[in-house]
């Protein structure tokens, strides 16, 4: 039975999975870990050498993977990396929508007002994160469905502030909040067209540090700041989360052990989401 488990269950073995955003921190433990669970891993990003790297550092692992250089905003250079993945490994089974953040021009600081913020900042947050969820969902999902008996498993990344209201982060809050309803529409719709071996799920991360949020939860000595005190006090485990945390999650989502699994956004957050601070 156990083997059965591990090597049935919540094995990914031959299957291809594609990662956006894979050269990050959150985005890089990902892509080891689907390597690690068996996976031919497509690490799709911008920067050629830090995509390179976790490419480089899962091959050294005796895993199998390839660096895809692409903007997740450009339809035309995700069409040709998915014939370049296709031509490799030829099929495509799991994409995963990591790329994403925010940027400062739209977060409100506590200097600033709403009233200040150009909406141009928060059209550009809203399509790095939402268009660049949806623009991979439409070309690497086309080739889940274009395939003899349609299969396939897309987990899109959502956030706590799509479900509580977090300060500052306005822009970047109302893109995740689409990305949560972005997820439960493509499900239904791929299900209902396409069969059940076409699922969509995301998984809602905790407080994680990254390259983006460093400064704002961490002083230069690696103590909290305020705002990184704040969300400890509000987070039952009483830590950040660590990388490798998210991958039981990410991979059960990937499998066939979530097989009736579809349209579900899974908190990975120490308990956040649930905590009402009292």
């Amino acid at each position: 039975m156990s083997d059965y488990i591990l090597n049935k269950l919540f094995s990914l073995k031959e299957q291809v999975a594609v990662i956006t955003g894979g050269s990050g921190v959150l985005g890089g433990a990902m892509a080891r870990g689907l390597a690690l669970a068996g996976a031919r891993v497509a690490v799709l990003g911008r920067n050629e050498a830090r995509t390179g790297a976790v490419v480089a550092e899962i091959t050294a692992n005796g895993g199998e993977s390839m660096a895809v250089l692409a903007d997740v905003s450009d339809r035309s250079q995700l069409e040709i990396a998915r014939e370049t993945i296709i031509q490799r490994w030829d099929q495509i089974d799991i994409l995963v929508n990591m790329a994403g953040g925010n940027i400062p021009a739209a977060t409100i600081t506590p200097n600033a007002t709403i009233f200040d913020m150009p909406h141009s900042a928060f059209e550009e947050v809203v399509s790095l994160n939402l268009l660049g969820t949806l623009l991979p969902s439409q070309v690497f999902g086309q080739a889940m469905v274009e395939r003899n008996q349609p299969y396939g498993c897309i987990v899109n990344i959502s956030s706590m502030s799509a479900i509580r209201v977090i300060s500052r982060v306005v822009g970047y809050s109302a893109a995740k909040a689409g990305i949560d309803n972005f997820t439960r529409w493509l499900a239904v719709e791929l299900a209902q067209k396409y069969g059940d071996g076409l699922r969509v799920n995301a998984i809602a991360p905790g407080f994680f540090i990254g390259e983006q949020n460093r400064d704002l939860l961490l002083n230069a000595d690696g103590s909290l700041t305020v705002r990184g005190q704040k969300i400890i006090d509000h987070t039952p485990a009483g830590r950040f989360g660590k990388p490798d945390e998210l991958l039981s999650t990410l991979i059960w989502l990937c499998s066939s052990g979530s097989s009736f699994v579809n349209g579900v956004v899974v908190p990975v957050d120490g308990g956040f989401s649930i905590y009402s601070g009292v």
